[in-house]
């Protein structure tokens, strides 16, 4: 049986963005930023470590079409705290529909990217079934 893991995920940046996105991510978030191979360092692509074996990849791209509902999701320890240093910041943190267990907000990355945050409490999955 195949055991799928994540192993990175790819968001687009627009040209001229590198220094917003390592303030974003590697300053703002505390991801720690790592070399891409050197085949694909002309491709322009910024790297963080995202957890212990997943990557997060900012690439290059032309602005998409900002209505879309993608995103990813990040799990993080305070909250509370970062949701204050977005707002410090001047990003816009925002509430979505309750998940019992599960914490979160959105908010969009200097790019338009949509990012959720979240912290863990227990088996949230446990707590939608109707138990605990």
């Amino acid at each position: 049986m195949m055991n799928a893991r994540l192993q990175h995920v790819s968001i687009p940046r627009p040209p001229g963005s590198e220094a917003a996105t390592r303030e974003f991510y590697g300053g703002l978030l505390g991801m720690q930023e790592i070399p891409p191979p050197k085949s694909l360092q002309a491709d322009e692509v910024i790297w963080f470590r995202a957890g212990q074996d997943a990557e997060l990849h900012v690439f290059l791209e032309a602005p998409l079409d900002d209505r879309s509902n993608r995103h990813l999701c990040l799990v993080v320890d305070d909250l509370l705290g970062l949701r204050e240093r977005l707002l410090t910041a001047g990003y816009q943190p925002y509430a979505v529909t309750p998940i019992p267990g599960r914490p979160r907000f959105f908010c969009r990355d200097p790019f338009g990217n949509i990012l959720e945050f979240t912290t863990i409490e227990g088996d949230y999955r446990q707590l939608q079934a109707g138990g605990a």
